[in-house]
């Protein structure tokens, strides 16, 4: 550059004070370019809240999670500044998201337990090319923390390339994502239904679907296979929860079918023809059942274990002709007492939600960790409601039989899939609330049957959750990382 501006003054007969202007003016443009724009405090002044993506304002966090990276829609560039409590600052700048530092975050929240962060943002838009300066928001810190850990399935929407998917586990308090298993070492199979003996990475186990298939279960260093139709009643297992002692887990026992539309918002409807309960018993490595939840009157799905293991609930529907009955498919939610020394489920059969009174159709049954609450999925009928626009998450007070709906945390579109974490303070839930179409995870703060407002999982960078083209699966918490040889589980899928 400044070459050229030489070879100008030279061929124009500009003198050498002109030169030297424009050498100046060149190694200016240049330093300008090396620096990129200066940018000092923000001319406008908001009055209503930064329009950030994801939402964080005045929400309610636990103080281990991964920084709130945020961004603001055709920003050129911002400015953030948190200040905790006690005073500390840290300033940060990003042009078209802010990227807080891991280290210095969690130096923050850990100062900051039980107290709240202030993020004053000022932004360079279009709309703002000098800037605009938007009222300081409050970021509240619990001192409760979340599971370390977030296991899901990352699948394809709906019924399309199946055959690409995987279990992966998100580190919580940061964003390392690891794989658990994919389906390209099962031989393109299906690979599904996960679930951990009370938060134990070291008891997991899901459903490896197709050649060379079988239910994987692990326990510290060893993993097994197990073909449950060969054992006792021969009926498989679809949708499990493992007993909290790791001795027993029950299963229903579904033969499950998907129908198409084209005349409705819900394109996909995926029921049962028949489904009932079968236990493993994971010290006998047998399989029994109870004559009352397997006969072809009634339908039992979603079983769940209570946190003392005293009690079995899950959801029951009379028998219907599907898919035309669709409609008219009504699960209402159950329990009865379970004997861990036996392994026999007992009597009464308490009906904890009526369809036929209260309405609607019930799955997903999640009791929090101290036996007070029961969470559930709520949709107009049927039971697979990830496909229902209407499904919402419906709570109930097992001290005072109250029906609780959390407007705060339900949308206008589909929320469905939920878990507790360990100590019960907090809802990880899948959610098609951004465009509709995706499920992604979203964190709720819970305390004395209360909801906080949600916020999204954080992510690096905030496009992720936009962008990505696979939808949230099945989301668990584990308080720690899963290790499965990824070895280990390639050999045992291989069939001759």
């Amino acid at each position: 550059m400044l070459s050229t501006f030489r070879n100008f003054a030279k061929s124009s007969k500009v003198t050498i004070k002109h030169m030297t202007l424009f050498t100046k003016l060149a190694a200016c443009g240049l330093l300008t370019l090396l620096m990129g724009c200066s940018y000092g405090d923000a001319r406008d002044k908001a009055t209503e809240k930064a329009p950030i993506f994801p939402d964080y304002t005045d929400v309610t966090v636990p103080a281990n999670i991964a920084p709130l990276n945020f961004s603001i829609s055709g920003a050129k560039h911002l400015k953030a500044t948190l200040t905790g409590t006690n005073g500390e600052e840290l300033k940060l700048k990003g042009s078209d998201y802010i990227d807080i530092p891991l280290k210095k975050w969690h130096e923050l929240t850990a100062h900051n337990q039980g107290k709240s962060i202030s993020v004053s943002l000022q932004a360079w838009t279009e709309d703002h090319p000098e800037g605009v300066s938007y009222p300081a928001f409050q970021i509240h810190i619990d001192a409760e923390p979340i599971d370390d850990y977030a296991v899901y399935r990352l699948i394809p929407p709906g019924y399309e390339e199946w055959n690409k998917m995987g279990i992966y586990q998100r580190n919580l308090t940061d964003f390392t994502q690891t794989c658990i298993v994919e389906n390209r070492q099962n031989n393109k199979g299906c690979v599904n239904c996960h679930n951990f003996a009370w938060y134990n990475p070291e008891r997991m186990m899901f459903h490896a679907r197709g050649k060379g298939g079988g239910t994987i279960v692990t326990d510290g260093g060893t993993i097994q296979k197990i073909d449950l139709p060969s054992l006792g009643p021969h009926k498989g297992g679809t949708y499990p929860m493992w007993h909290p002692s790791g001795n027993y887990i029950i299963f229903s026992s579904n033969k499950t079918r998907q129908s198409f539309y084209t005349h409705c918002y819900d394109k996909i409807e995926v029921y049962d023809l028949e489904s009932d309960l079968i236990l493993y018993d994971a010290k006998r490595q047998t399989v029994t059942t109870d004559e009352r939840f397997t006969d072809s009157i009634n339908w039992e799905t979603f079983p769940a274990f209570s946190p003392d293991g005293k009690y079995l609930y899950f959801c029951t529907a009379k028998a219907k002709a599907m898919p035309m009955e669709t409609g008219q498919l009504k699960y209402s939610l159950v329990r009865v007492p379970f004997d861990e020394e036996t392994g026999q489920l007992g009597e009464p059969i308490d009906t904890i939600y009526s369809a036929d009174r209260q309405g609607g159709s019930v799955s997903v049954p999640r009791i929090s960790p101290d036996g007070r609450y029961v969470l559930f999925t709520w949709a107009s009928c049927a039971t697979f409601h990830i496909q229902h626009k209407e499904a919402d998450l419906h709570l109930i007070d097992l001290a005072t039989n109250e029906e609780i709906v959390p407007d705060n945390v339900n949308s206008d579109e589909t929320d469905s899939y939920h878990a507790w974490s360990s100590n019960g303070r907090w809802v990880l839930f899948a959610s098609r609330r951004l465009d509709g179409r995706y499920t992604r995870l979203f964190i709720a703060p819970f305390k004395d049957g209360q909801f906080g407002k949600p916020f999204l999982l954080p992510q690096r960078d905030p496009k992720q959750n936009e962008l990505l083209l696979f939808s949230y699966n099945v989301p668990e918490l584990a308080k720690g990382k899963v290790n499965l040889p990824s070895d280990q589980l390639a050999e045992m899928f291989n069939v001759d």
